[in-house]
């Protein structure tokens, strides 16, 4: 069993790697117990799917992710590490420093070949692509008829997940990641 999470950090550890080579803003970057790491990004905008409830690329500028996964480290037994976290309520709001106007997102579950699964928007910014912007975070924990509870996880880590978390990144630069395009 050791080994094999050993190898699944490492294989974890790599694709981290691979993707830091591809063209993505890293926002900021947590850890909140009991073990769950948020990578907060903004990226080259995508065509996502439906395109009922997601912003077309002709009207995007970045893709807003929030990567959140188990940590390969120091997490709860059973826990799959690097393991997507499920049934979170992630919501971002996007100030514009200069204007003072804003956006305000949910963040939506997404998968794709790159990030896997992950919280995702493609957004709009309230605003010039050369401006600079703070982002706020607000991640909530599953709701209590999303994900329930044994007792051995009440009894080592009590009935929340986690308590609602709060993030926020100021001087945050876009243009670059805006002006790009997906090859």
């Amino acid at each position: 069993m050791r080994i094999h999470r050993i190898f699944i950090g490492l294989s974890i550890y790599l694709l981290m790697t691979i993707n830091s080579f591809s063209q993505e803003l890293i926002i900021g970057e947590e850890r909140i117990d009991p073990g769950i790491i948020l990578i907060f990004e903004g990226a080259i905008k995508d065509m996502v799917m439906p395109e009922s409830n997601n912003l077309s690329m002709e009207q995007t500028n970045v893709h807003i992710e929030a990567r959140v996964n188990w940590d390969i480290n120091n997490i709860p037994d059973g826990t799959p590490a690097g393991g997507f976290v499920p049934f979170l309520k992630i919501s971002s709001i996007v100030y514009n420093q200069k204007t003072g106007l804003k956006t305000f997102i949910d963040l939506t579950p997404h998968i794709n070949l790159i990030d896997n699964f992950h919280y995702a928007r493609n957004i709009s910014l309230p605003g010039e692509i050369d401006d600079l912007y703070t982002v706020e975070f607000k991640i909530n924990p599953p709701h209590k008829f999303d994900l329930a509870f044994h007792k051995d996880w009440i009894d080592n880590y009590g009935k929340d997940l986690f308590k609602l978390k709060s993030f926020k990144y100021e001087d945050v630069d876009f243009e670059e990641i805006a002006r790009a395009n997906r090859k």
